[in-house]
């Protein structure tokens, strides 16, 4: 099945996520799907999410990563957007709280490192803001892990970013963080810290123990 419809606590993960952003005050979303993507489409008939969402079918899920889901919905970029990972669980206040902190621009929502775990986003924060991401970075330089959230108030920036990554040789293989690198290097992300809610990737078993208090984070 696809990840997002895996169940955690009852529910999937999808639905943790709509829910989510519901309460922080979304009104609509588009779900980006690739593999198995009539599964998608036939949960969300079976259990309405508590905004409008729409299913956008990404063609090239087999062949590129996660910029590649980016691109589907490119012609969305300019508008207010919040982009988020397909496989990730949040404290139900975790979204609201950073909806609410974000002050414009493009911003990547980042926690502080304290010990890094298997395959980290890792992000090099000053000033409030984002200076280096990449799963690469050297540890003694990695301030911080993203969360794969990204906020934005809008503007050309961030699609003009992912034009020019993906356009690059293997940009295709890129992760959609390269948009940010790419975006910190020029215009300026910020960085908002959630400090205290809890979040999880979901990518093996003992990941969903650690969720629901079966395991350590």
């Amino acid at each position: 099945m696809p990840k997002c419809l895996i169940e955690v606590e009852g529910k999937s993960i999808l639905d943790h996520q709509l829910e989510a952003l519901a309460a922080a005050g979304l009104t609509r979303a588009a779900v980006v799907c690739g593999y198995r993507h009539g599964q998608i489409a036939a949960h969300l008939t079976r259990n309405p999410p508590p905004l409008a969402v729409e299913c956008v079918f990404n063609p090239f899920w087999s062949v590129a990563s996660s910029i590649g889901s980016v691109w589907a919905v490119r012609d969305r970029l300019d508008a207010p957007f919040c982009l988020m990972n397909g496989d990730t669980v949040f404290d139900p206040g975790l979204m609201q709280d950073v909806v609410s902190r974000a002050k414009g621009g493009v911003e990547l929502v980042v926690e502080p490192l304290a010990t890094p775990e298997l395959d980290d986003m890792l992000v090099t924060v000053a000033s409030g803001e984002v200076r280096a991401v990449a799963k690469s970075l050297p540890l003694d330089a990695a301030t911080h892990r993203s969360l794969g959230v990204i906020l934005s108030s809008g503007g050309t920036a961030y699609r003009d970013a992912l034009q020019d990554v993906i356009e690059q040789t293997g940009g295709t293989n890129a992760y959609h963080h390269a948009i940010v690198a790419r975006l910190a290097e020029t215009t300026g992300v910020g960085a908002i810290v959630a400090e205290k809610q809890r979040w999880q990737e979901i990518d093996r078993p003992e990941d969903i123990a650690s969720w629901t208090g079966q395991g350590d984070r």
